[in-house]
């Protein structure tokens, strides 16, 4: 995977500083422009080599502000051969508009094998041999996939009320999604003729039975246009926003899409978010949880939607779930969707070692996790089904839904306590969720 011999090396550094005493714990203080810059090169059998990069720039003025900055700026482009890829920038101040911290996102996403598991959890059986090309019972490693290129431009606004910690939030962002069937004949182009996957004709996944059993209409089969308009409430006493040891985060947010903008239909969903931070060793050991929920308060969704989490900060690329690295670590990507949702996480960080680098504040964190979340509020499926030719129960448990959860561990490298990058493994205790999941990126999960 991309990034880990970087880490491996990078960790031992610091261990090794430590162990020789050179552990410097009084910071320096950073003026000016600084960046941190990763490269992204890995393999996936299907979708090819992966190629590309990310620099993240902070200008951090006289300095006086430091660890905070004035302005941010980020960019990632990487690709994989056979089309998939990520191309983003991202800009954050609170110096741009006096009084008021502006964020902009503005992000493409063309996935050639996005992730797709049906509706409510545990309602849609996973059947892992179907995708499994040494079971007797395979049809294709694209069962659970489809094709989504996604386009996004999204701005928040933040300002505060008065001089308490409260804070009026209000953004626009704009989602278009285009999706259709995995495009095999692009990913079979090299591949030996044992390895290659079959039609879609031969063998149709469960986005193209969705669409035969009438659960997927004409209308948002193939995406469509989100014009999201919202507007919140937030209360922050953070002391550290990229990882406090103390404070809360909580967030209050309404989000509306208007069919007169351009969407499919009109709807509108709320979102509830309260993170909170505990210092349990000064500087070095933090005990920290989130608690998500998200409920649509009335329209009809479309299901390319359903997965969106909504957010005031994009700390990835992606906020989607549940399931995956921005929410349920080790269970699969976007594994329960539902018309609402519950997400819970719960960390311990510690701040194993700090030390100075190349003239830059270091210091090695590792983290130990606890991720929950089930889906609270049905999509309808059940009185939607025709009279099926196949067996029901091959594809699902109707009133199975329960809570998912996993576990899992991480490490995070991270300079000047804004650039932070790292990695997580977590292991899904249900199978029906999956097995566990590696995902190397930037930031802390929240």
């Amino acid at each position: 995977m991309r990034l880990i011999l970087l880490l491996i090396l990078l960790a031992s550094h610091l261990l090794i500083a430590a162990q020789n005493g050179e552990e410097k714990r009084k910071e320096v203080v950073k003026t000016g422009w600084n960046y941190g810059v990763l490269p992204a090169i890995s393999f996936d059998s299907d979708l090819g080599f992966q190629y590309g990069g990310l620099v993240n720039l902070f200008d951090y003025g006289d300095g006086t502000r430091f660890p905070d900055y004035q302005h941010s700026m980020y960019i990632e482009v990487s690709r994989y051969t056979k089309g998939s890829g990520i191309y983003r920038f991202n800009y954050d101040s609170d110096c741009l508009i006096k009084g008021i911290r502006f964020s902009l996102d503005l992000t493409y996403l063309p996935e050639q094998a996005y992730d797709f598991y049906g509706f409510n959890g545990y309602e849609s059986v996973l059947n892992k041999s179907w995708e499994d090309e040494n079971s007797d019972h395979y049809r294709t490693r694209m069962f659970y996939k489809m094709q989504q290129n996604m386009f996004r431009f999204k701005t928040d606004l933040q300002g505060a009320i008065g001089s308490s910690s409260f804070r009026w939030l209000a953004g626009i962002n704009l989602l278009n999604f285009e999706i259709g069937s995995v495009d095999v004949d692009r990913l079979n182009k090299g591949k030996k003729t044992k390895d290659k996957l079959p039609s879609v004709e031969e063998q149709p996944g469960l986005y193209e039975k969705y669409i035969e059993w009438g659960l997927l209409n004409s209308k948002e089969a193939n995406g469509g246009f989100i014009p999201e308009i919202k507007g919140g409430l937030v209360f922050d006493t953070r002391d550290n926003r990229p990882n406090p040891m103390k404070g809360v985060w909580t967030e209050a947010v309404i989000a509306a899409i208007p069919k007169f903008l351009g969407a499919e239909s009109s709807f509108s969903k709320v979102s509830l978010t309260h993170r909170q931070y505990f210092t349990l060793v000064e500087e070095n050991l933090s005990l920290a949880y989130r608690l998500a929920w998200q409920h649509t308060l009335w329209g009809d969704v479309p299901f390319y939607y359903q997965s969106q989490i909504i957010t005031s900060i994009m700390s990835g690329s992606t906020s989607t779930g549940l399931g995956g690295q921005r929410s349920l670590r080790g269970v699969r990507r976007n594994r329960v969707v539902g018309d609402g949702m519950f997400l819970g996480n719960l960390e311990l960080r510690w701040k194993a070692y700090h030390t100075h680098l190349f003239k830059q504040n270091f210091y090695l964190g590792i983290n130990t996790f606890y991720d929950i979340g089930r889906s609270t509020s049905k999509i309808e499926v059940k009185n939607k089904l025709p009279q099926m030719s196949e067996q029901i129960t091959d594809y699902f448990n109707f009133g199975a839904e329960k809570f998912h959860s996993s576990y899992g561990l991480g490490l995070r490298i991270a300079m000047n306590r804004n650039f932070i990058f790292g990695c997580d493994y977590g292991r899904a205790i249900d199978a029906q969720d999956g097995d566990s999941g590696f995902y190397i990126g930037l930031n802390y999960l929240f």
